[in-house]
């Protein structure tokens, strides 16, 4: 199988901190905040981005490497949040979270027009990303009993979870940070 080129992968731990995870929630507001704060101007981005690759074949490196230190950050906040990290997630350190995204040579590798349609294309993944999302919260809540109770995080849970943000970022990366376009594929796996 062939491996697609924007990809994600978050270290697993052996152990799970008791004591964290019972008040997450309350832990990550202000991070959330902030990466609230970062990510509606982000948002703007690719909309400039892709005005960019239409009119001028061109994606400005800083741009892209914004777009990634985004991704990096808000999959380091993600991570957090459901449980599968236990360091407080860095505003710029990559921590335990990998995430592999060749920067796009726009004349060679990206069509100029598919910006236009890729927010279109990628509906049927976003719905099936809801329903997977759905199925995430419960896994999530059944990992934090399970961490509570055992001090560690199931790993076929977590394989599970970090599978639901790999397809995410993907799809991310195809339809908004525009960084390739071959079609992400409907699958959790690498």
């Amino acid at each position: 199988m062939k491996q697609y080129p924007v990809n994600l992968k978050i270290d697993y731990s052996e152990t799970s901190n008791k004591s964290t995870a019972l008040i997450r929630l309350v832990l990550i507001i202000p991070i959330v905040i902030i990466l609230a704060l970062i990510s509606s101007y982000a948002e703007a981005l690719s909309l400039a981005i892709g005005l960019l690759i239409i009119f001028k074949e061109k994606y400005p490196k800083w741009w892209f490497d914004w777009n990634i230190g985004i991704a990096k950050f808000a999959n380091r906040v993600v991570a957090y949040g459901l449980l599968m990290r236990d360091e407080y997630p860095s505003t710029d350190e990559d921590q335990a979270i990998h995430i592999d995204m060749p920067y796009p040579d726009v004349k060679k590798d990206l069509n100029r027009w598919m910006p236009l349609v890729k927010w279109i294309l990628v509906i049927p993944h976003i719905i099936v990303l809801i329903f997977i999302f759905i199925a995430v919260v419960f896994c999530t809540v059944f990992a934090w009993f399970a961490i509570l109770f055992t001090g560690r995080y199931p790993k076929g849970i977590f394989d599970f979870v970090e599978g639901f943000l790999r397809w995410s970022l993907r799809v991310n990366a195809y339809a908004f940070i525009l960084t390739t376009d071959e079609y992400p594929p409907f699958r959790l796996g690498e």
